[in-house]
């Protein structure tokens, strides 16, 4: 339904409700306003039903609308348009192919029988869905925590020559932003290219006095969908979940960490802050060089920056260290892409599945093949953190926990500060790292870049720390979740209601 025809129902239905209980309004004027509402209600639920959702989405907002009209058709316009966004964003995603058919093609795959069968079949899965090619001359180095990411990534601005291009769902203007901020617009203003993205509600604590300071200083700035064009477009639930830098065409950087001392383990609340973030280099980095041009096309209303204007002088690597993939994902490409490929990984396993998330919100899919893996005799491990930044966040997860914890999913929470790492892990030898959760926001409603990695040394780092992970973890078991009281089934069971946008 067109936003105009949305919009026009709920004003309807507004007016004829207080019409409806309005003493100034006749008893035949009252019964025809209910009347009218009725039929407006009855309407929303028939367009609702004719979108072909799924079915359980689709009751969950009949019975919203049909016991709550207002608030639950407001709710739907804000946080129910999953399976239209499409349409939302047709105009993104058609814009998004000129700049994937400019992509030049990788170097001729000879080191393609390195990957066993398994492997070459899930790069094939990866490819075929998302058109991702696969790069075996490309170099990814694993950040541990901000306190790794941070002092690369300022020394990479330091030396940038030419253009920094830098995109991130979190922007702070606090002590660590502003040491960011500081050199971009000390190389904005020795005549560099500077551009940055940052996400309108994720950045909303990036202060006007900083955004003012960079476009002063010669710093191309724009927010990806702010808060008064969200509301206006309903795209307000959708967001740019993306960390994106790339620095003169031979290094980027990519992973968990946005921008604000907290990452740093600053945060009084969170503490320590246990994070993964990738620097690559190699021709992997102009397929996510292309990821940030499409945003910035987006964002800044249809500026065209060719990737090929951008590419780096140095001299292509012809080392090989494994191979990855580096894959976007949203509400501008087919939708439940990072899921589909999840859950590849996930029944391409053949020994271990080693996941950890700070959010996991699975959908039937997943949650049947972390089960049947387990069930198989599969090693499969799930850490999340033990305490979350949010309610709904925290509680929607554990009301996983018992279903997985029968069926031999082992499950760890860890404690020494807030894990917010997004890593999978499948057999110690692929592994995924970037953006996306294991949630169904991840899946459905953000917009999202994650590398896959095969056979590199990034992995075998992944897979230590993963293990060192584990030495602060507390590993539930089903007598313990059994023992909760029931004031902690309830919060679980009313969060898990909210899953489909958490």
């Amino acid at each position: 339904m067109k936003q105009s025809r949305q919009t026009i129902l709920l004003i309807a239905l507004i007016a004829t409700f207080f019409l409806g209980i309005s003493s100034f309004v006749s008893p035949v004027g009252r019964i025809v306003c209910w009347s009218l509402y009725m039929v407006i209600v009855l309407s929303i639920c028939l367009a609702i039903m004719l979108e072909a959702r799924n079915p359980y989405k689709t009751l969950l907002w009949f019975y919203a609308i049909l016991f709550f009209p207002i608030i639950g058709y407001s709710l739907y316009l804000v946080t129910g348009q999953l399976e239209v966004k499409g349409h939302l964003f047709r105009e993104k995603r058609q814009d998004d192919r000129w700049y994937f058919e400019r992509l030049e093609k990788n170097k001729p795959r000879d080191t393609w029988r390195m990957l066993t069968e398994m492997e070459q079949a899930l790069s094939d899965f990866i490819h075929h869905t998302t058109k991702s090619e696969i790069s075996f001359f490309s170099s990814a180095t694993v950040l541990t925590n901000g306190q790794e990411k941070f002092p690369k990534l300022l020394s990479s601005l330091k030396k940038a020559e030419r253009f920094i291009h830098l995109e991130y769902y979190i922007f702070r203007s606090d002590h660590i932003g502003t040491d960011i901020i500081d050199v971009l617009c000390e190389k904005a203003k020795a005549g560099l290219e500077v551009r940055v993205i940052y996400d309108g509600i994720g950045s909303l604590w990036l202060k006007r006095k900083a955004i003012k300071r960079m476009k002063d200083a010669g710093v191309d700035i724009y927010p990806f969908l702010p808060l008064r064009e969200a509301l206006n477009t309903q795209k307000l639930n959708f967001r740019n979940h993306r960390k994106i830098v790339i620095v003169d065409g031979h290094v980027g950087f990519v992973g968990g960490l946005n921008i604000g001392d907290e990452y740093l383990g600053r945060s009084k609340k969170f503490g320590f802050w246990r994070d993964t973030h990738l620097m690559i280099t190699g021709e992997a980095l102009q397929r996510l060089h292309t990821i940030f041009l499409m945003d910035w096309h987006y964002v800044s209303g249809g500026e065209k920056l060719a990737i090929e204007t951008y590419s780096s002088t140095k001299a292509p690597s012809t080392q090989v260290d494994g191979a990855m993939h580096v894959v976007s994902s949203g509400p501008d490409s087919e939708q439940g892409t990072m899921a589909d490929i999840y859950f590849s990984m996930v029944t391409s396993a053949k020994q271990s599945v080693w996941i950890a998330t700070p959010y996991f919100i699975p959908n039937k899919a997943m949650r049947t093949a972390l089960g049947t893996a387990a069930a198989k005799g599969l090693d499969v491990r799930l850490i999340v953190p033990e305490e979350n930044d949010g309610f709904f966040t925290r509680y929607g997860t554990q009301s996983y926990f018992d279903e997985l914890l029968s069926k031999g999913v082992s499950i760890y929470t860890y404690k020494k500060g807030f894990l917010h790492g997004k890593v999978i892990l499948i057999d110690g030898l692929i592994a995924s790292i970037g953006t996306a959760n294991v949630d169904l926001r991840s899946f459905n409603l953000n917009f999202e870049v994650n590398v896959f990695l095969f056979r590199s040394s990034a992995v075998h780092k992944l897979v230590q720390d993963y293990q060192k992970d584990l030495e602060d973890c507390h590993q539930l078991s089903i007598a313990e979740r059994q023992k909760r009281g029931l004031g902690i089934k309830l919060k679980e069971a009313f969060s898990r209601l909210f899953s489909p946008v958490l």
